[in-house]
């Protein structure tokens, strides 16, 4: 929930940050992107620490890097370092997205699906929070509403006793010493597999953060007022959340395989009917509702196709924040091409390829019969 929240708080704040520091409206906004480039980073960095130091350490290391970047943000006399400390926070918070997302994907065994569903979900409930908490106390109070958020991480150094410092240890790969290529069909095959996974996490974020960002200015577009377009909105990532609550139980039934196929095709289809005016609001709630479950679902069905590829998670989970980041720029100019009121379209193909990946992916680590 902290770090939906801290995701979120960006935004309401710009007002607030363009005032005290003199920024343009693009300038306030690359408070965001440092948080998200220190979030890849971040990243990155648990991963490699990830089995060497012990979890509890790096997660730890994570909170207190989070708290210090957000108290750090609320004081900064200028944007450079105000800049700088949203970096630093964003670096505890993708040490700790990272972290939780990976021990819960090893952790509960053929219960990740839907622990992980569920972990995500209060990340979403963080996130519908972190807005309403800066509207009611003010956008010109964001200093303090960082420094509360950053007071709030230290207890979580004391819950760290049920996490296990080493992860459980995965039987070897067979050795093949006689082998002379530099890379065997299964090599080859599982890079395969772990790039259309990079594929489908980049799409359907980049599909998440496009919804989010043109919705409101696609239902003006098509008729729709500016409360109806905000309230729809707001449903929208509300969904989200609603969704992976749902599914919990239902990733107990089902594989991942399955969940993953119906999301996508429900999410394709969603959006096609969102291009008719009067559906459109109503579309967009079911975007949500079919998008919640892919992120979280796929990441125990990553673990089992590819379980000695030790920096697959890692790679997955920073490219769907870059997917995230390049979503905006890269719609606005395809946009710029085609209009407003195109925008469910050209997703609806994006989320077509999503669904073409996920139906290769399931073809390609379905377990072979024997012979």
């Amino acid at each position: 929930m902290l770090i939906g929240a801290l995701q979120a708080f960006y935004g309401p704040a710009i007002p607030a940050l363009r005032e005290e520091f003199g920024l343009s409206p693009s300038v306030a906004g690359l408070g965001l992107s440092a948080h998200f480039v220190g979030g890849v980073a971040g990243v990155l960095l648990f991963d490699r620490l990830y089995g060497r130091t012990g979890n509890r350490r790096i997660l730890a290391a994570s909170y207190l890097l989070m708290a210090v970047g957000s108290a750090g943000f609320a004081v900064a006399p200028n944007w450079p370092l105000a800049l700088t400390a949203a970096l630093l926070a964003g670096f505890g918070f993708g040490g700790i997205d990272y972290g939780l997302n990976q021990l819960f994907a090893v952790g509960f065994g053929h219960r990740s699906t839907a622990m992980l569903n569920i972990l995500n979900a209060h990340f979403g409930i963080g996130a519908i929070l972190g807005p309403v908490l800066i509207g009611v106390v003010g956008a010109e109070h964001y200093p303090v509403v960082f420094l509360v958020f950053a007071l709030a991480n230290l207890p979580l150094l004391f819950c760290l006793r049920g996490v296990r410092d080493s992860p459980p240890r995965l039987p070897q790969p067979a050795q093949h010493p006689a082998s002379t290529e530099a890379s065997t069909p299964a090599d080859r095959a599982l890079r395969s597999v772990l790039a259309v996974f990079v594929t489908l996490y980049v799409l359907h974020v980049g599909i998440e953060a496009g919804v989010g960002g043109w919705e409101p200015t696609h239902l003006e577009t098509v008729g729709h007022g500016a409360g109806v377009a905000a309230t729809a909105t707001s449903v929208y990532w509300l969904m989200m959340t609603v969704g992976r609550f749902l599914v919990a139980p239902i990733a107990l039934r089902f594989s991942a395989q399955t969940i993953i196929t119906v999301s996508c095709a429900g999410m394709t289809v969603c959006l096609l009917l969102a291009a008719v005016p009067d559906l459109a609001p109503f579309a967009y709630a079911g975007v949500g509702l079919f998008i919640a479950p892919i992120f979280p679902t796929g990441l125990p069905w990553l673990h089992r196709a590819a379980p000695h590829a030790r920096r697959a998670g890692a790679v997955v989970i920073a490219a769907s924040m870059m997917g995230g980041v390049a979503a905006g720029p890269a719609l606005g100019k395809v946009i710029e091409w085609s209009g407003v009121r195109a925008v469910p379209l050209l997703l609806a193909a994006v989320s077509a390829v999503c669904l073409a990946a996920t139906l290769w992916l399931t073809r390609a680590t379905h377990p072979k019969p024997a012979r």
